[in-house]
């Protein structure tokens, strides 16, 4: 039976979708057979004929040097670069959990493992209708809904350990399962040292690798069999 892992950045611009590349380029060099999935993804670019190009889904799986259909791993994709709430009211065709999850399934049908990328922070809205709607969607409510424990993606520089707390804490007080911290950017200077016993300190939760700048391999700092237990 398949299992899944979520990554969510602290938010973006901390090389969420370069940190995901390299881990399932990880898990697969390893001989996992793994792929990657994403929900809903904004700021493509349209080629030469038209189509619309989810950039992030292209990195990943080219980096793990998967040869799969972007179409069949993101069922949602936008061409404005906002939130995915605001991108499908400006475009149209908002997301639909039902879509997500089946389209997740078939995903889970011929993979082991499913790296799925979440959009932005955690408090992103993926489908937002008001504030009493039903339809609405967070970036929680999929997690949840696909039952995912979580990696949190962080760069390593200055105000990190605000970043990392404040996302911690709201997992955990939705009760979502934050497994491991990545630091993306790291340095080996004496404050991202600092910041990585900060975070482990005050979270209880360990970073299980650091990302230094141009990496093309990902080194975790746990054996196989503990990050695979991460995967639910």
């Amino acid at each position: 039976m398949s299992k899944g892992l979520f990554v969510i950045g602290t938010g973006t611009d901390v090389g969420k979708t370069y940190v995901t590349g390299l881990l399932l380029k990880y898990l697969r060099d390893n001989g996992y057979n793994a792929c990657y999935f994403k929900a809903a993804l904004s700021g493509a670019v349209k080629n030469p004929d038209g189509d619309l190009i989810p950039g992030d889904a292209v990195e990943v799986l080219s980096m793990a040097n998967l040869d799969e259909d972007t179409d069949f791993v993101v069922p949602y994709v936008y061409e404005t670069a906002v939130s995915p709430h605001l991108a499908s009211r400006i475009e149209g065709h908002p997301v639909e959990m039902d879509v997500v999850r089946d389209a997740y399934n078939k995903v889970a049908s011929k993979y082991d493992y499913v790296l799925m990328e979440g959009s932005g922070g955690i408090v992103c809205p993926i489908r937002y209708e008001g504030k009493d709607s039903k339809n609405n969607i967070m970036l929680e409510d999929i997690i949840n809904e696909l039952d995912l424990n979580v990696v949190l993606i962080a760069d390593a520089g200055l105000g990190t350990i605000n970043s990392i707390v404040t996302t911690y804490e709201y997992l955990k007080n939705r009760n979502i399962t934050v497994c491991g911290i990545i630091m993306n950017n790291y340095k080996d200077e004496i404050m991202e040292e600092d910041n990585v016993r900060m975070v482990e300190d005050i979270t209880e939760i360990s970073v299980i690798a650091k990302v230094y700048k141009n990496d093309e391999n990902l080194s975790p700092l746990v054996d196989d069999n503990v990050l695979i237990s991460y995967f639910k």
